[in-house]
């Protein structure tokens, strides 16, 4: 899973990516201009994962993971030519998911782009630019279908080319009416097919608002939309914190009275922006989360710990990651009939342990 860091120049895009990473990527007060791309990948923090491995005492314990990149910065107009240069489409269109930095800070050392700081028009500035090269696809796919219609054919690929048409021209109409494709209420085949353009407007999409260290967290509640949570954050304060030996990042919190870092948070979101949800394998030699979307099966769920385990699938054991807290042992939630056997089409629940029975 790979989400994509965006946002205008000096957003503060790369200091909250340093905070979600722990990196140390140089920040500037001025865009460089040049086409840079950093990438981390980021523990899921699981108090459950944790839990798990102190009851189970592994050789190894793995979290979740999320991988962040933190693009170059975008700029009003930028894909008014045609739509997004080459190399900035590909580094924005290969991610799952977008979390949009915005600067909601006043610093007057940080020049801003736009002359002042305004979170509601970096939002709407931003989307446009998105929406305006989804608009570019679309009307050039729309195009090349009506030039393949009008020269006939064979009536199978016709018939798919109308059904695309029939899809893609409402998207047209509503990204012209300033509506991003996420938002639209598309059947899961229809949002499939749509998954081979790239439409960047389709993606789910995170907005962070960069506040000050006083900074209010609830600045960005009335920026929340369809399938686009956002979220207030201290970015400045959250990377010095996240550079912190435990101890002293303690302290540091204690002393600005914050309960616990927001990015816990951020990360969570992105996990849960992306649909997916994860489940447990326990043992001696690892106790591990696994990512699956929301809804998979237990034939899925044993695909993506092997493939071998889905073509050679038999039954999965299954308990609530509540019941064996509660209980203390497997032997315990066997022995309280929280234990369950379980076939191809159990739909996992997030937070289950499970355990594929499985043939060669």
């Amino acid at each position: 899973m790979q989400i994509g860091i965006i946002g205008l120049p000096n957003s503060g895009k790369t200091t909250i990516f340093n905070a979600l990473t722990r990196g140390d990527v140089e920040t500037a007060a001025f865009s460089s201009g040049r086409m840079e791309v950093h990438s981390a990948i980021v523990e899921v923090p699981d108090s459950r994962v944790d839990w798990l491995s102190n009851l189970y005492r592994p050789k190894k314990t793995t979290h979740a993971q999320v991988q962040y990149a933190d693009i170059a910065g975008l700029a009003r107009g930028i894909g008014e030519a045609g739509g997004l240069s080459g190399p900035l489409l590909n580094e924005i269109s290969q991610n799952d998911a977008l979390l949009l930095v915005i600067a909601a800070f006043d610093n007057p050392n940080v020049l801003h782009p736009e002359g002042e700081v305004n979170p509601e028009r970096d939002i709407a500035l931003i989307e446009s630019e998105l929406m305006l090269n989804d608009m570019v696809l679309i009307s050039n796919r729309l195009e090349r279908i009506d030039q393949r219609l009008g020269k006939g054919g064979d009536a199978k690929e016709l018939e798919a080319m109308k059904l695309e048409r029939q899809i893609l021209e409402p998207l047209m109409a509503s990204l012209e009416e300033e509506r991003p494709i996420r938002e639209a209420d598309l059947p899961e085949e229809h949002a499939k097919l749509l998954r081979g353009f790239g439409f960047l407007s389709q993606k789910p999409m995170l907005v962070v608002l960069n506040i000050g260290d006083d900074g209010d967290e609830e600045i960005a509640a009335p920026f929340t939309a369809k399938r686009r949570p956002a979220i207030g954050l201290r970015g400045q304060l959250e990377a010095e914190l996240a550079q912190m030996a435990p101890a002293e990042a303690v302290e540091f919190l204690e002393d600005f009275g914050i309960a616990e870092p927001s990015l816990s948070r951020v990360i969570h979101l992105s996990y849960d922006l992306l649909g997916v949800q994860s489940f447990f394998t326990v043992g001696e030699d690892e106790v591990r989360a696994w990512t699956i979307p929301v809804g998979a099966t237990a034939v899925e769920a044993a695909g993506a710990i092997h493939s071998d385990l889905a073509r050679g699938f038999i039954r999965a054991e299954v308990v609530a990651y509540e019941d064996l807290q509660a209980l203390g042992s497997m032997a315990e939630a066997r022995k309280h009939g929280k234990f369950r056997l379980e076939g191809k089409e159990y739909v996992v629940q997030d937070g289950e342990i499970v355990h594929i029975r499985f043939a060669l």
